[in-house]
C-alpha cells in the first residue's frame, strides 16, 4: 500500500529554512513514528515551502520526503493554487493508493481534494468552531480557515475525526467519517515524573495564551488557593502582548509571584516540565483532542481538564483524570485543591492514564487503525456512504 501524507513542514511555518531536516506538528510526527513500524506500508510525505531547502530523501526505512518549492504568489493570496498544482504534479509521479491531507486550515486539505486520487482529511482543529469561540473578524486568519474547512469537507472521500466531538460537527458535511484519536510521541512514555520533594507543587498549563485557552480566568480562580498554600503555576505557550487578552495575562503575572510564563517550548523541554509537574490542567473553553493531555497521560502526570469539546473522549471521570467547569472559578479551584491534597488519587489517575495512553494512543496502534481506514477506502466503491 502506497500512501501520500500531505502536511506542513514547520521549517516553512517558522521560516527556519537552514535547518537540515523537516519537522512537523506533534500529531503528524507521532503518526509517522507509527508508520515507520509498519514495513508493509510505503509512505511519501509531501510538503510545500516558499524557499528551497536541503532535505533528506527518507525519514525512515519506508518513509520518503518530498519538499516542493512554491513561489509566494502560489500561496494564500491565490487560494494556494501554486501548492495545489505542485503537489498534484508530484502525486502523478508517485501514484499513491490514498492521499491523506493533515489539517483543514492550510494548503494540505485543498491539495488533497484536488489531487485526483482517493483522499481523506484529518481535522486537528475544528476551525469553524474555533473561529466562533474567538469571534473571528471577517478576513482574519481564523475566519478564512473556517471557510476553507467548509469548502473542503464535502469534497473529500472521508474525514478522520480525532474525537466524536469533531464527528458531530462535520457529519452533515462529510461523505463518511471515522473516529480515530491522535497518536502520542512514543518518547513521552519514557518520562518519569520526579517532583522535587521540598518544592511547592507545580501546576502545568500548556497552550497558546488566548481567550479560548482561558488562562486568565484560571489564574484568578487560583488566587484564594495561592493565598493559603505555596504553589507554582507554570504556563507554556506562545504569547503576544499585542491583543488585550495577552496584555491582561501579563498584568496578572506581574502581581502574582507564584505564576510564571516560560514561553513556547519544544518537545524535549516539555518533557522536562512534565517530569517536574505535580499535575497538568487544561482550562480551555473549546478543544478537540489536545495533544498535551495525551502527552501528560503517557508521561504519568495526573490531569484536570475542562469538560468541553472532545476532551471527554480522552478522560473518564475519576478513572484517568477529573473534570472541571472552565466557566466556574470554584470548580477549577476545587479540582486543583482536590488533586494537590490527595497524592493517592494522583497516583491512581496517573497510572490508569499511562495504561490507556499505551493501549489507545501509542503510534503503532494509531498507525494500524489508519491502515484499516485506507483499506476500507480502497475496497469500497466510490460514492458509497
Amino acid at each position: 500500500m502506497k500512501i501520500a501524507i500531505l502536511t506542513t513542514d514547520n521549517r516553512e511555518n517558522f521560516r527556519e529554512y537552514t535547518k537540515p531536516a523537516p519537522f512537523f506538528g506533534t500529531a503528524p510526527e507521532a503518526l509517522l513514528q507509527g508508520f515507520a513500524t509498519l514495513p508493509e506500508m510505503e509512505v511519501h510525505v509531501v510538503s510545500c515551502t516558499q524557499e528551497a531547502m536541503a532535505s533528506p530523501a527518507k525519514l525512515a526505512g519506508n518513509i520518503w520526503f518530498h519538499s516542493l518549492q512554491v513561489p509566494k504568489i502560489g500561496w494564500m493570496r491565490t487560494a494556494y493554487q501554486g501548492c495545489i498544482r505542485a503537489t498534484r504534479r508530484k502525486l502523478r509521479e508517485l501514484k499513491p493508493d490514498i492521499v491523506h491531507g493533515q489539517g483543514t486550515e492550510r494548503d494540505c486539505a485543498l491539495s488533497a481534494i484536488f489531487s485526483g486520487f482517493p483522499n481523506v482529511l484529518t481535522i486537528h482543529g475544528n476551525m469553524r468552531l474555533v473561529a466562533e469561540v474567538n469571534q473571528a473578524r471577517p478576513f482574519s486568519y481564523l475566519w478564512l480557515a473556517a471557510r476553507l474547512e467548509r469548502f473542503t469537507l464535502p469534497r473529500t472521500d472521508g474525514v478522520v475525526c480525532i474525537t466524536s466531538y469533531t464527528r458531530d460537527a462535520v457529519k452533515s458535511r462529510a461523505r463518511r467519517t471515522w473516529v480515530l484519536p491522535n497518536a502520542v510521541d512514543a518518547s513521552f512514555f519514557d518520562v518519569q515524573p520526579v517532583p522535587a520533594p521540598d518544592a511547592p507543587p507545580v501546576i502545568l498549563c500548556v497552550g497558546a495564551i488566548c481567550q479560548r485557552k482561558n488562562q486568565n480566568a484560571f489564574i484568578r480562580a487560583l488566587d484564594p488557593l495561592a493565598a493559603k498554600k505555596k504553589i507554582r503555576l507554570v504556563f507554556l505557550g506562545v504569547a503576544s502582548e499585542k491583543d488585550s487578552y495577552n496584555r491582561d495575562f501579563f498584568e496578572l503575572l506581574q502581581t502574582r509571584p507564584w505564576c510564571e510564563h516560560a514561553g513556547f517550548v519544544d518537545r524535549e523541554k516539555l518533557k522536562s516540565h512534565l517530569r517536574e509537574a505535580t499535575l497538568l490542567v487544561l482550562p480551555s473553553l473549546e478543544d478537540n483532542c489536545p495533544m498535551v493531555v495525551l502527552e501528560a497521560m503517557a508521561a504519568g502526570v495526573p490531569v484536570l481538564a475542562a469538560k468541553v469539546g472532545g476532551v471527554p473522549d480522552l478522560i473518564e471521570e475519576d478513572v484517568n483524570g477529573i473534570f472541571c467547569n472552565p466557566l466556574d472559578a470554584e470548580s477549577m479551584r476545587t479540582g486543583v485543591a482536590t488533586l494537590l491534597a490527595n497524592p493517592d488519587l494522583r497516583r491512581r489517575l496517573a497510572a490508569e492514564g499511562k495504561r490507556r495512553a499505551q493501549t489507545q494512543f501509542h503510534p503503532t496502534v494509531i498507525a494500524r487503525r489508519h491502515e484499516g481506514i485506507y483499506h476500507e477506502l480502497m475496497t469500497t466503491p466510490k460514492g458509497t456512504p
